[in-house]
């Protein structure tokens, strides 16, 4: 079953896939930060959502 592009939330809502755009535009809006800085996050600490988020609210 190939990828359905046009979902608005990620399809594995443990993990931060910043390669689909519709992704990355649902996890900025949840955390309330540009793709620059969820990228840093995701960079520092892997992209489970879980360790991006605690990053964030340090």
């Amino acid at each position: 079953m190939s990828d359905d592009k046009t979902l608005r939330a990620p399809q594995d809502s443990s993990r931060i896939a910043m390669g689909e755009d519709y992704e990355v535009e649902y996890w900025t809006h949840k955390f309330g930060v540009t793709r620059e800085e969820l990228q840093a996050a995701v960079s520092a600490v892997g992209n489970s959502a879980a360790a991006v988020e605690a990053h964030l609210r340090k």
